[in-house]
């Protein structure tokens, strides 16, 4: 029997690295090696470019496949998730700390 899993409305993001390791197993994706979810996250990167490319105007050939940019951004955070979780980066520790960072360079 198929596991339905729920998501709850406005989840932190330690919430949603949860939820992406569970889906991982409930959908048979565990087995995937960090090359695997590099790959598959590079091509939805790529399909969210053309996503923009369609929202911003850029001539496209009139048969291309049209994609919803939400989509494809929910696609490459999904997999930039799973990533995280192989290697058990906990990303708002990481989010925070890096801005953390951040805040004390200059930019110019």
């Amino acid at each position: 029997m198929k596991k339905i899993l729920h998501i709850k409305s406005n989840p932190t993001l330690k919430e949603l690295q949860k939820y992406v390791a569970n889906m991982v197993e409930a959908r048979g994706f565990a087995d995937e090696s960090p090359k695997d979810m590099l790959v598959l996250l590079m091509e939805e990167i790529g399909e969210l470019a053309r996503a923009i490319r369609k929202n911003e105007g850029i001539k496209m050939a009139g048969d291309t496949k049209r994609s919803e940019m939400e989509d494809e951004f929910a696609d490459c955070l999904i997999y930039l998730i799973d990533l995280a979780n192989h290697y058990k980066i906990d990303l708002e520790k990481a989010f925070t700390e890096k801005e953390e960072k951040n805040n004390k360079r200059v930019w110019k």
